[in-house]
């Protein structure tokens, strides 16, 4: 149980990386999430089964996943429509797009190779190394990037947009940049564990934003203080996992996995304010 939860909390780590590209640098809360998981997931799936070779389906769906955020990107940047409409507006656009691409509902993947399965070794073990592989990849790839003078032009507008502008930064460029980007890791990651799970559906996307939210402020709240960008990457993938953990300590508890959704709020809420908390033991001051 325990080798399963670190497995699935390495490939949900990626979610958690994503999120953190718009969430944590831009200061974006892009609800494109809930929309661009499932459709990694639905492009992925779609073409395993019509016999596409899992590496090409996992780019195509990275693919599909930019394009989603592409969209958001330009509805907030030109079409001026505020943040959390223009992901909600894509979002609910991706679930017609999946039904095309699906042709249903949902649809499984029985007998058919996975990047998963083509591993050696024995399922569980494959997944965990699955999961390390592309863990890696990807954090070596945002750090590649975030050292560019394209990504600290990024970074830059995060941090303050105004005065990026005033260094000649074109922020809407940027913004549409970093949610291409974010969007097309996070749809990795549906694309990932839908051949994980064996089976894509339209409504999978539903409350993975809190599940990435929670890998990144769990990882925080564990390891609190000056990191480094590395060390900062590395507490979402702690933090994942940790959290997979706790889900499967509720699981063993007997609690109903009906739930599971709620217990995922509870434990973003509580590792939420911790932080507070903290400050009003070590100072004995009042939260406000």
């Amino acid at each position: 149980m325990i080798i399963s939860a670190v497995s699935q909390g390495l490939l949900w780590a990626v979610l958690g990386l994503g999120i953190f590209m718009t969430y944590r640098i831009l200061n974006f809360p892009d609800m494109t999430t809930e929309g661009s998981f499932p459709l990694g997931g639905a492009v992925a799936v779609t073409l395993l089964v019509q016999g596409v070779h899992p590496l090409l389906a996992t780019f195509v769906a990275v693919l599909a996943g930019c394009l989603a955020g592409l969209v958001t990107g330009l509805l907030y940047t030109k079409g001026k429509i505020p943040t959390i409409l223009a992901g909600i507006l894509t979002m609910t656009a991706i679930h017609s797009v999946m039904l095309f691409i699906m042709g249903r509902a949902n649809l499984g993947l029985l007998d058919v190779e996975t990047l998963q399965s083509a591993l050696p070794f024995s399922q569980s073990i494959n997944l965990l190394i699955m999961g390390l592989i592309v863990v890696a990849l990807v954090i070596a790839a945002l750090i590649f990037f975030l050292h560019t003078q394209l990504g600290q032009a990024y970074v830059a507008t995060g941090d303050n947009k105004e005065m990026a502008r005033s260094f000649g930064i074109n922020t809407d460029r940027m913004e549409v940049l970093g949610l291409v980007l974010s969007n097309g890791v996070i749809a990795l990651a549906g694309a990932l564990i839908s051949q994980q799970d064996g089976y894509a559906d339209v409504g999978k996307g539903t409350g993975v934003i809190v599940i990435g939210l929670a890998s990144i402020i769990i990882g925080e709240v564990l390891l609190a203080g000056n990191l480094t960008l590395l060390e900062r990457l590395l507490t979402i993938v702690v933090g994942s996992i940790f959290y997979q953990l706790l889900i499967a300590l509720i699981i063993t508890l007997g609690f109903n996995t009906s739930y599971l959704k709620f217990f995922s709020a509870l434990v973003l809420a509580i590792s939420l304010m911790v932080p507070e908390w903290r400050k009003l033991v070590l100072k004995g001051g009042r939260v406000k």
